[in-house]
């Protein structure tokens, strides 16, 4: 169950930070960063706070909406041709980074003048300005990286969401642009679109088979 242990081991803003959208074959890649300030702690829908993926899509809405609300919150997008050049790790670990970056800047803060430290979920980080601590399944523990996994997947599920207007073909709406049978034979169908990322193997196997 997520709560502040990691948070209460620093002095001063803690964030917390994740990302969403490594394993699909289409849209963006999506980080969150979110301070949850000492004072706010309290808060009743702060109980509710669990990794994103343990949440119903009404529940992840609804806390959204707090989150975005009540504290300081950035999310960056990176987008699949981004992706395709530097690969996805890569581009996992820069929205962080960006998301990290956007939050000082954001709150007018200076990493140099105050103690800032930054939660990374996963067991690698991306290259910041200030301390961090790299947590392991940091969204089923932290309650900093648990809102960031769910602003970044409900903000992320709305652009496929949004996507899925424009090519229904995919299912979008529903996988959100992961490979599930639907949209492995879509592709097969229907070709790819600008949203695909062609560095992903189902991807670039369509467009070696098809020359394109």
């Amino acid at each position: 169950m997520t709560d502040f242990s990691y948070e209460s081991k620093h002095q001063g803003i803690v964030c917390g930070l994740d990302e969403v959208g490594r394993g699909p074959l289409a849209g963006p890649v999506v980080a969150g960063g979110v301070i949850i300030p000492e004072d706010k702690r309290e808060l009743d829908f702060i109980a509710d706070i669990n990794d994103s993926k343990k949440l119903s899509k009404k529940k992840r809405e609804y806390l959204y909406d707090k989150i975005m609300e009540h504290f300081p919150c950035t999310i960056i997008e990176i987008s699949p041709q981004e992706i395709d050049e530097i690969n996805i790790l890569q581009a996992s670990l820069k929205a962080m980074k960006l998301a990290c970056e956007e939050l000082l800047l954001s709150s007018r803060m200076n990493v140099r003048d105050l103690n800032f430290h930054a939660l990374v979920d996963g067991n690698k980080a991306p290259a910041l300005a200030c301390t961090f601590t790299a947590v392991i399944k940091g969204d089923s523990k932290s309650k900093s990286i648990a809102a960031a996994s769910i602003i970044a997947k409900v903000h992320r599920d709305r652009i496929m969401k949004k996507l899925d207007k424009e090519h229904p073909h995919y299912g979008w709406a529903n996988n959100s642009g992961y490979p599930t049978a639907q949209h492995r034979a879509a592709i097969e169908q229907f070709g790819i679109t600008e949203h695909h990322r062609k560095s992903f193997k189902p991807v670039r196997l369509f467009i070696d088979m098809n020359k394109l």
